[in-house]
């Protein structure tokens, strides 16, 4: 089935959408990418990014999204370690990041409000190219950025599927996105979420295989969403816990307003949902909200049905499929059901994976074929997993995962500053925020306001801190290491998903 797009005015069928795509195939083969090479992304959204995700299954590239809001040296370390030898970017984004591409890189401006310069433009140069008329590749998608507790990004690279497997593994993917993300065959599918992240990616990759039309929107606006969801009857589509939340928000009124009626799936991943919102979104809804566990680097482990949130409020539901799960103690022994220890899992209906120029970090998550993410997290007598906390310090905002080492040594250079952590605290609105305490150099006056303006000079906007506690001396436990733990429970007491 081809799928067709709508995205604002702009209407384009499946025909035109593949030929773009084989067009885009053919002009990155044109300019010296071949099987394996990555195209770096740096767009808000927009529809150029289907003609990506078509070109990468059709030419077998992989296309590296890069968040639009990350600064010019953010940029600069994903252009060079993914080793991207293309770049495709708004034409307002070009100028802030510029000096980081590489010399010799091609470029292809995509127009937006800033005009693209002339004989540059992604439209102009598409209309050139040839379609890809090379052989059949292994299809290739997306390699997220992601990182562990250092918070140093690290690549996801997914080896390609041997082409004589490929119908087998596209089968057993079919299952799980029916299961995770509600997409099957001929649905109507919704995305606003930016396509900067792993998940979007994956949704949008498995629409366009399936649904017979995928709506996208440049950004998330919760009425709009009711909106084209009664106009296009949408069925399927992928919201996270901060748009529940913005949703909730919206008054009675404006919520009846809309014919909400074709909606059968609801597909969440990136953040925990908290029970409560959970259970607003079901008395509005009706029994379509589908919570996922899941992963860059594992992919889709579980899924819990509306059944199960009523059933079990907090839940992340029970393995998809042939997805392997298991709790570990700190010997790697495994754990009783109710007993907390460290998650880990496969999903074989992956290929596996390695972290790009770091497959000693990729060996260091593993334990007999599975890897965890460092989440802590348990699973009740029937085998249904709960994530209690979190072994590495990564706080989830919005569904924005932000690594507090990466703040922590930049806030540590702060004039004046001894030391300080940066932790997660609850958000009724983003799940979690950024909480940030420093202890001052003895006789040094440290404001708040200062700081954090400083901060918002070095780092992107999501990453700093909205608040800044001054301590005289921070905690630290027996080892003489910060109590970071003890700092942050003291904010989680009394929670019901600490998280």
């Amino acid at each position: 089935m081809a799928t067709d797009l709508w995205f604002e005015d702009l209407h384009r069928d499946g025909a035109e959408l593949l030929d773009r795509g084989a067009r885009l195939a053919g002009g990155l083969r044109a300019a010296g990418l071949q099987e394996g090479d990555v195209v770096a992304v740096l767009l808000r959204n927009d529809p150029v990014y289907v003609d990506v995700v078509q070109a990468c299954r059709i030419g077998g590239t992989y296309y590296c999204p890069i968040n639009w809001h990350f600064t010019t040296e953010e940029v600069r370390f994903l252009l060079a370690d993914s080793g991207a030898r293309a770049l495709i970017v708004h034409a307002g984004l070009l100028a802030a990041v510029r000096e980081a591409v590489p010399a010799g890189m091609t470029v292809l401006v995509v127009a937006d409000d800033a005009q693209a310069p002339d004989g540059t433009g992604y439209e102009a140069w598409l209309a050139r190219q040839a379609p890809y008329d090379g052989p059949r590749v292994s299809p290739r998608g997306h390699m997220a950025y992601t990182s562990g507790t250092t918070g140093r990004p690290k690549g996801v690279l997914r080896e390609p599927v041997p082409l004589e497997q490929l119908e087998d593994q596209l089968a057993r993917a079919r299952s799980l996105v029916r299961q995770v993300y509600g997409i099957v065959p001929g649905c109507r599918a919704l995305m606003s979420a930016p396509l900067y992240h792993s998940a979007p990616g994956s949704f949008i990759q498995n629409a366009l295989q399936m649904a017979e039309r995928l709506v996208l929107t440049p950004r998330f606006d919760p009425e709009q969403v009711l909106a084209l969801v009664e106009k296009h009857r949408i069925d399927v589509l992928y919201l996270v816990p901060i748009m529940y939340v913005r949703l909730l928000k919206l008054a009675p009124e404006v919520r009846a307003r809309y014919d909400l009626s074709s909606i059968r799936f609801v597909a969440s991943t990136g953040s925990p949902c908290a029970p409560e919102v959970k259970r607003a979104m079901l008395e509005w809804l009706g029994p379509v909200i589908h919570e996922t566990y899941a992963s860059s680097e594992a992919g889709m482990i579980t899924v819990a049905t509306p059944a199960d949130a009523a059933a079990r409020p907090g839940t992340a539901g029970k393995p998809v499929d042939d997805a392997q799960l298991r709790i570990l103690d700190e010997d790697g022994r495994p754990c009783a059901p109710g007993e907390v220890g460290m998650v880990y899992v496969r999903q074989p209906a992956y290929p596996d994976f390695t972290y790009r120029n770091n497959d000693a970090a990729r060996r260091a998550i593993d334990r007999d074929g599975l890897v965890t993410l460092g989440d802590m997290g348990y699973v009740d007598a029937d085998g249904y997993l709960f994530i209690c906390d979190r072994a590495s310090d990564m706080v989830i905002s919005g569904g924005v995962n932000i690594y507090p080492a990466e703040i922590e040594h930049e806030l540590v250079r702060y004039p004046g500053v001894a030391d300080c952590v940066v932790f997660g605290v609850p958000d009724d609105e983003y799940g979690e925020r950024l909480l940030a305490m420093v202890q001052p150099m003895p006789q040094a006056t440290i404001r708040e306001e200062e700081v954090i303006d400083w901060l918002r000079a070095r780092l992107s906007g999501f990453k700093v801190p909205r608040s800044i506690v001054i301590e005289p001396q921070l905690p630290r436990d027996e080892t003489g290491k910060l109590a970071k733990r003890r700092l942050r429970d003291r904010y989680w007491e009394g929670r019901q998903r600490r998280v």
